[in-house]
């Protein structure tokens, strides 16, 4: 039988989080799984219609997006590529806010982001829409859709919050689809969030325009980056967008002093060259830090690109020695359970200080931020 949201959250009351700070464990002691739980919560009958943030009103009602770097020019009645922004009568309005599509309660180590919080939970959540077209996107059927074609939940940013924390999870998580998108719901949240102790972490592929991301950067805590490739033909090709604005912002995430991890796919012939992950490689090291966490993730066939295998594990391999023999002291494979480039190891002593296997956390040997071996200090946002 279907809950209201006040029957809900009630009913999550109960929800204690069993495991130690450092180990997975179930995320409620309850008769039904988190994902069973969201079903109970009451669907929104129609769109949103709050204002958007960064727009520029033109001549005869058009608009200017100033959201991501495509800078959409939208007429009246019309909407922008995302499908979740409209012009009204002149007016920009987000058809997104309070409207989640896709609710979960997730490992923070499945977003990937493996030196912040490991072992503890995120609350994650999406709504409909994208600001680009990823052959290989894997969340297709909620990021290449219109928000009226899914269905959606009714919650305010103090609803995702209470949430949050009702299933003890000290992160939320914009995920799935591309929270840049629903940039003004993002930020009311992590505002929220962040009154409540809660952090906030977006997971996104980082096409976002210098003034709006220099905002959201005072109430996020991390951002993990899909860096698709490292040459504008990939990006033009297979992303349907730029490759230079996502390095612009990546550059200002750091800078600000935000924790940032990168995430990079590997698809078999299309961005494994080895000189390009050497350029990628060496820019990191030199326009970032050779600290920050790379991730090389494992290729599956899906969406519009079912003709390429997955990525062999030697190609993984081979990229993971790359970026290591060029500098880099944090280079992980995933996609890969059981493999060992998915622990963490020191870069002074090399030994092994977090232990993975897909999403869980074995051992961790980090104390006050320190290797427990040699006392090297680890990156990262640590319990």
């Amino acid at each position: 039988m279907a809950l209201d949201r006040r029957s809900f959250l009630s009913r999550c009351a109960g929800c204690g989080l069993a495991a130690a700070a450092y180990s997975i464990a179930p995320i409620c002691k309850l008769p039904y799984s988190p994902k069973e739980a969201m079903a109970g919560l009451p669907l929104a009958k129609d769109l949103s219609k709050v204002e958007a943030r960064y727009y520029e009103k033109l001549a005869v009602k058009e608009i200017e997006c100033r959201i991501c770097p495509r800078r959409c020019r939208v007429s009246p009645l019309e909407r922008g590529y995302c499908g979740s922004r409209e012009n009204i009568d002149g007016v920009y309005y987000t058809l997104v806010h309070s409207r989640p599509c896709s609710l979960n309660v997730d490992p923070i180590e499945k977003k990937p982001l493996f030196h912040f919080l490991p072992g503890t939970s995120a609350f994650s959540m999406a709504t409909a829409g994208c600001n680009v077209n990823c052959k290989f996107c894997q969340n297709w059927d909620i990021s290449q859709v219109r928000p009226e074609q899914i269905d959606n939940y009714e919650l305010s940013p103090s609803d995702i919050v209470d949430l949050a924390k009702r299933f003890n999870a000290p992160t939320i998580a914009y995920t799935y689809s591309e929270p840049v998108i629903f940039y003004e719901y993002m930020y009311d949240c992590a505002t929220e969030a962040r009154k409540k102790g809660i952090r906030s972490a977006a997971i996104t592929g980082g096409y976002i325009l210098p003034e709006p991301l220099k905002e959201l950067l005072t109430v996020l805590d991390a951002i993990k980056i899909d860096l698709k490739a490292f040459s504008e033909g990939f990006y033009k090709d297979y992303v349907h967008g730029e490759l230079q604005p996502v390095l612009d912002a990546i550059k200002i995430m750091y800078d600000r002093n935000m924790w940032i991890e990168l995430v990079y796919l590997v698809i078999p012939t299309l961005n494994d060259n080895p000189e390009e992950i050497k350029r990628m490689c060496d820019w990191i090291k030199s326009d970032l830090s050779p600290a920050v966490p790379v991730h090389f993730t494992r290729f599956h066939p899906t969406y519009l690109m079912k003709n390429l295998p997955p990525t062999p594990v030697s190609t993984l391999e081979r990229i993971h020695d790359t970026a290591k023999a060029q500098g880099l002291d944090y280079v992980y494979i995933g996609n890969v359970p059981g493999h060992d480039a998915e622990h963490t190891y020191c870069p002074r002593c090399n030994e092994a200080i977090i232990r993975r296997y897909g999403y869980r956390i074995g051992e961790v040997n980090i104390r006050d931020s320190k290797c427990a071996f040699c006392g090297n200090k680890i990156p990262g946002v640590w319990i």
